[in-house]
C-alpha cells in the first residue's frame, strides 16, 4: 500500500508501506498541505479516543530520562557520542508497567499506546535534550581552568568554575528554548514536508507491534522482538575493553574454553582502510554496530549514498591532498625522518604556522572532520535557509496559519487547530526565556547585552538547520551548531573565550532540544497522537532532566583531574576550538575559509536545482543535507548508514511484501535493542565509578 511520500528527498521509495500503518488508505504524493493534514485528521488521528497525557506516563517518563541522562553523560564523557531515549525508553516503559499489572494481579490499567508515546517524549525530554552541553561546553571551560601555583588539577573544583544554579539555569533555559522553537517548525517539516526522521519512524513501529492484535502487526512484532535481541548481543559484543569487568570476565573464559575471541573490534581494519605516513584518519573503517545501519535501512538510499560519498571524498582525496600540502608547509611539524618518509615532531611546529590537517593529543590520527566540519556545516545551514526560502508558501501557512488557498471545511480545520500547538505559545515561552538567558551570559559569562541577544535569536535559524538534519538523516549535528555559534562570536566578541563557549552552548542544546521534540513529535504523528498534550509532556520532562543532570554531573565530574580522566573527545574538541577562535577566524587554516564558501555555494545550488527540475529527476539528485552532515560525522557513521540503505534496498527488490512487513520492524528492534544495551552498561559504568572514586556532589 502507497504511503504519503517524504518530500525531503525519498520520492523513490514512494512505494513503501504507509507508516501510519495498516487500514490507512494511500495519500497522493503530490498531495496540497491542506490535504495532507485533512487525511491525517480523518484516518490516522486517535488522541481523543483513549489516554495520552497521564500523570503516570509523565512519572514513568521522568524516572526513566533522569536514568538516561546520568547514562548519556557518562557516554558523552567517555566516547563523545549520546543516543537516543525515546526507543528505549518505549520498551522499558512496556515491560516495567506490565511488571507492575502482574505484581498487583492486573488491578493496574494497561497503559494506552498514546500514553507509552507521552512517556516517551517525556522520557527523551529529561535524557537526552537536557544534557547536550554539560560535558562539552562546562567541561571546556574547566579544562581551560588554570591551575593556581602550588596546587593540582585535583584543587580545581568544577562549582568554582561555574556554581550550580548557573549550570542548571542555563540547562533548563536552553532545553526549554529548544521545546518552543520547534512549535512552528513542527507543521512544516512534519505535517506538510513529512521529512522522515527515522527514529521517530522506528519508535512508532516498535510501540505498534508492542501492542499488536492483528495477524501482520503480530509478525511485524516477532520480527521486532528478534532485532531487540540481535541488537542486545552485538551491543555486547561490541562494548569496549575496560568499560565493565564482569563483561570482561565473561570474555575471557569464553577465550579460554573454546579459544574464541567473539568481542567485536571497535573498527575493521582496526588501522582503517589507508594511512598517510603511518598516521590513521579518523574512525576510516567499518563499526561492527547495527545502529547506524538500521538507521540506514529506515533513512534509504538517496541521503546515505550522499554521506557515503562525501565522506569518499574526504578520506580518499581531499584530506590526503591537504595533509600533503601540510608536509609542504615548513613550520606545520611535519618533516622527513631517517628513512626518507614523513613523520610529525610537534616540538618542530612553529607559532603563527597552521596546520590544514590537525591530529589528536599523542598525534597518530588525523581529524579529517576537524577540518571538514565548517565546510559540512555551511551546506547544511545553507540548505535549510534554501530550502526554507523556496517553500516560502508553505512556511508562512504553517508560521501564520494562513487561511489562503484553504480548501478545508471549517469543522477540519477547527479541529485541527485544537490539538495543534498554536505559535503563539512559543512567543509566550521565548520573552521570559530571552530575558532569563540574557541575565544569566551577562551574570555568569561577562557577555554584554546585545552579545547575548545575538546568540538567543541564532539559536532560531540554527535550530531549523538542526531540525531537518535529524529529519532527513537520523544524525543531529550538535557539535557543528556550536561551531557555528563559536565562529560567530570570535567575530562578534573576539578575545572573550568565555562567550565563545556560553553561545555555542545556547545553539548546541536548544537545536538538540528542538530536534528531539520534533523526532518525539514524528512518532506521535504516525500513531494519531494529539501534538499539544505530547508538546505537554516535553516540557515537564526538561523538568525531571535538569534536576536530575545538574547534581550528576557535579558528582561525576567533582574537579578538573576527574575530568581528565575521561577521553572526553568532545569536550576537547570544544576546548581546542575555543582556543583557536578567540583569537579570530584568522587562525582558522584558508583551505576551511574556502571549504565555508564552497559548503555555502552547494547548499543554495542543490535545492535550487532539486526544485526546478522534474519530479521523476529529483529521488536521483544528490542530497545537499546528506553531503554535509558526511562532512561532520566520521567515516564509520556514514558507511554503517550506506549498508543499511543497501540492504534495505536489495530486499525491497528481492520480496517488497517481506520488507514491508519485517524491514522497519526489525531495523527498529536492532536499534532499540543496542541502544537500551548501551544505556544499560554506560548506567552501571557510572555507578561502579562513583562508588569506587566515592565522588559526593558539592554542597550550594
Amino acid at each position: 500500500m502507497a504511503g504519503p511520500s517524504s518530500s525531503s528527498d525519498d520520492n523513490l521509495d514512494s512505494t513503501v508501506t504507509s507508516d501510519f500503518g495498516p487500514g490507512v488508505p494511500p495519500l497522493s504524493p503530490d498531495a496540497t498541505p491542506e490535504e495532507k493534514d485533512a487525511h491525517w485528521l480523518k484516518y490516522v488521528y486517535k488522541g481523543d479516543r483513549m489516554p495520552q497525557l497521564t500523570v503516570r506516563s509523565v512519572i514513568m517518563g521522568g524516572l526513566l530520562g533522569m536514568l538516561m541522562a546520568a547514562s548519556n553523560l557518562y557516554t558523552t564523557l567517555a566516547i563523545g557520542w549520546a543516543f537516543g531515549v525515546a526507543i528505549t525508553a518505549c520498551v522499558m516503559s512496556f515491560v516495567i508497567w506490565n511488571a507492575f499489572r502482574a505484581a498487583t494481579g492486573g488491578r493496574l490499567s494497561r497503559m494506552s499506546i498514546l500514553e507509552n508515546n507521552c512517556m516517551a517524549s517525556t522520557a527523551s525530554a529529561a535524557g537526552y535534550s537536557t544534557g547536550s552541553t554539560i560535558a562539552t561546553m562546562f567541561g571546556a571551560l574547566l579544562l581551560l581552568a588554570v591551575i593556581p601555583e602550588g596546587k593540582t588539577a585535583a584543587d580545581v573544583k568544577s562549582w568554582d568554575i561555574q556554581p550550580i544554579w548557573v549550570v542548571a539555569a542555563f540547562t533548563f533555559c536552553t532545553g526549554m528554548m529548544g521545546v518552543f522553537l520547534a512549535i512552528p517548525m513542527k507543521r512544516q517539516m512534519i505535517n506538510h514536508e513529512q521529512l522522515r526522521f527515522p527514529s521517530g519512524v522506528a519508535a512508532a513501529a516498535t510501540l505498534r507491534n508492542l501492542y499488536a492484535e492483528s495477524k501482520e502487526a503480530i509478525y511485524g512484532a516477532y520480527a521486532l522482538v528478534a532485532g531487540i535481541f540481535a541488537g542486545f548481543v552485538v551491543g555486547i559484543l561490541n562494548t569496549g575493553e575496560g568499560t565493565l569487568g564482569f563483561i570482561d570476565r565473561f570474555f575471557a573464559s569464553i577465550y579460554a574454553r573454546t579459544g574464541l575471541n567473539i568481542r567485536l573490534p571497535e573498527l575493521v581494519p582496526a588501522d582503517g582502510f589507508q594511512q598517510i605516513e603511518g598516521k590513521k584518519p579518523t574512525s576510516f573503517g567499518f563499526e561492527p554496530s547495527v545502529l547506524l545501519i538500521a538507521a540506514g535501512i529506515i533513512t534509504r538510499m538517496r541521503v546515505c549514498m550522499s554521506m557515503l560519498f562525501g565522506s569518499c571524498l574526504l578520506y580518499f582525496v581531499v584530506g590526503p591532498w591537504l595533509v600533503a600540502k601540510d608536509m609542504a608547509t615548513a613550520g606545520t611539524g611535519w618533516i622527513a625522518g631517517p628513512d626518507g618518509h614523513m613523520v610529525f615532531d610537534k616540538a618542530q611546529t612553529v607559532q603563527g604556522v597552521i596546520r590544514n590537517i590537525d591530529l589528536n593529543g599523542d598525534s597518530t590520527v588525523l581529524k579529517f572532520p576537524t577540518w571538514a566540519l565548517w565546510g559540512g556545516t555551511a551546506v547544511m545551514v545553507f540548505t535549510s535557509l534554501t530550502a526554507l526560502a523556496l517553500q516560502w508558501r508553505s512556511v508562512a501557512r504553517a508560521f501564520t496559519m494562513s487561511r489562503h488557498g484553504d480548501t478545508r471545511s471549517e469543522g477540519e480545520i477547527a479541529a485541527l487547530s485544537a490539538i495543534e500547538v498554536p505559535n503563539r505559545w512559543m512567543i509566550y515561552g521565548m520573552v521570559p526565556l530571552t530575558i532569563a538567558m540574557v541575565i544569566v551570559q551577562m551574570v555568569a559569562f561577562n557577555i554584554h547585552w546585545w552579545a547575548g541577544i545575538i546568540a538567543v535569536a541564532m539559536c532560531f535559524f540554527l535550530s531549523l538547520v538542526a531540525c531537518r538534519a535529524t529529519g532527513e538523516t537520523d544524525t543531529t549535528p550538535i557539535g557543528a551548531m556550536g561551531k557555528v555559534m563559536q565562529l560567530l562570536f570570535a567575530v562578534l566578541v573576539p578575545n572573550n573565550i568565555n562567550a565563545n563557549l556560553a553561545a555555542a552552548g545556547i545553539a548546541a542544546n536548544s537545536a538538540s532540544s528542538s530536534a528531539d521534540l520534533l523526532m518525539d513529535l514524528k512518532s506521535g504523528y504516525l500513531l494519531g497522537a494529539n501534538p499539544r498534550k505530547q508538546f505537554l509532556a516535553q516540557f515537564a520532562g526538561v523538568f525531571f532532566g535538569t534536576v536530575a543532570i545538574v547534581p550528576v554531573w557535579f558528582a561525576m565530574v567533582p574537579n578538573k583531574a576527574r575530568l581528565e580522566a575521561f577521553a572526553a573527545p568532545a569536550t576537547r574538541q570544544w576546548e581546542a576550538v575555543a582556543k583557536v577562535l578567540t583569537n579570530g577566524i584568522n587562525y582558522l587554516p584558508e583551505s576551511a575559509k574556502w571549504a565555508i564558501v564552497f559548503g555555502a555555494c552547494v547548499g543554495i545550488i542543490l535545492p535550487v536545482i532539486e526544485k526546478l527540475s522534474p519530479p521523476k529527476v529529483r529521488p536521483y539528485l544528490p542530497s545537499a543535507m546528506g553531503l554535509g552532515l558526511s562532512w561532520v560525522v566520521p567515516f564509520n557513521n556514514s558507511l554503517g548508514f550506506a549498508i543499511g540503505a543497501v540492504i534495505g534496498k536489495i530486499w525491497e527488490l528481492l520480496g517488497k511484501k517481506s520488507s514491508d512487513l519485517f524491514a522497519v520492524a526489525i531495523a527498529s528492534g536492532l536499534i532499540a535493542g543496542e541502544s537500551l544495551t548501551k544505556a544499560i552498561v554506560a548506567i552501571l559504568r557510572t555507578l561502579l565509578d562513583l562508588l569506587s572514586t566515592g565522588a559526593t556532589p558539592p554542597t550550594p
